[in-house]
Parts: structure tokens; sequence; C-alpha cells
């Protein structure tokens, strides 16, 4: 296993910075209010965000720095999907809009969304190359 591969490193900063976003987001807005009474607030003006959303930011940052180990490139794989299937969701509801009545969504969320997820299945991709080819390895 490589010490510092491209999976455990998405899984280490993409986490650590995820686990920081949740937690700064709560600075913004703490409403777990559904539905048609869904709050927002942009953090640092740009990111909308509400109780819902932070504590996804929250739970998929400790994931992955729980997962920088021995499972980094599942993480990596894993998060790149559910962030490029959650981009496609937040361009259906579009700018403004709401994922699944819960998760605030605008337009710099959903290009940040699709970064996430295409850096993370990258990630995976290249970290599974890089084991197949090391010496050593069948």
């Amino acid at each position: 296993m490589q010490k510092f591969g491209p999976a455990r490193i998405y899984a280490l900063v993409v986490g650590g910075v995820l686990v920081a976003a949740g937690v700064l987001g709560f600075f913004y807005n703490t409403s777990f209010a559904v539905g048609d009474a869904v709050e927002r607030d942009a953090v640092l003006g740009v990111l909308d965000v509400n109780g819902w959303h932070n504590v996804v930011h929250i739970a998929t940052g400790a994931l992955g720095l729980v997962a920088a180990g021995a499972a980094a490139r599942a993480y990596a794989l894993g998060l790149g999907v559910a962030y490029v299937l959650v981009f496609v969701l937040g361009s259906i509801a579009g700018d403004g809009g709401e994922i699944l009545g819960l998760i605030p969504i605008n337009t710099p969320d959903n290009i940040l969304h699709l970064l996430l997820g295409l850096a993370g299945i990258g990630a995976g991709a290249a970290s599974g190359r890089a084991a197949a080819e090391a010496p050593g390895r069948a």
C-alpha cells in the first residue's frame, strides 16, 4: 500500500475540508426545517447551507478521515460517484432549489460537487492503477 497515494490524499484533504466546512456552516445556518420551510444561508456569501447540509458535510468528511487508511480507494470512488449524483440532482433542482426537500443547493454548490466527484473518481482510479503496477504485486 502506498503511504500517500492519490486516494489517501483525497480522503485526508477532502475529509478534513468537509468536516471544517460543516462546522463553519453551523455558524451561518442551523435550521433543520424541511419541505417548503427549508432555510438557507450562504457560507462566505457563496455556498448555500442549512443544518442538514452541514451534517452531510461533517459525516462524509469524518468518514473520509476514518477511511484514509485501508479504505481510502473505496472512499474516493464512493464519494466521487455520490457527489456526481448530487451534482445531477442539484442540476435538476436548479439554482436556489433543494435536494430531497432537505438540502439547499445553488450553482456554486453544484460546480463544487461535480469537481469533488470527478476528483474522487480520478483519485480512486489512479490509486487502483498505481497499486496494480507496483513492483511485487500481481
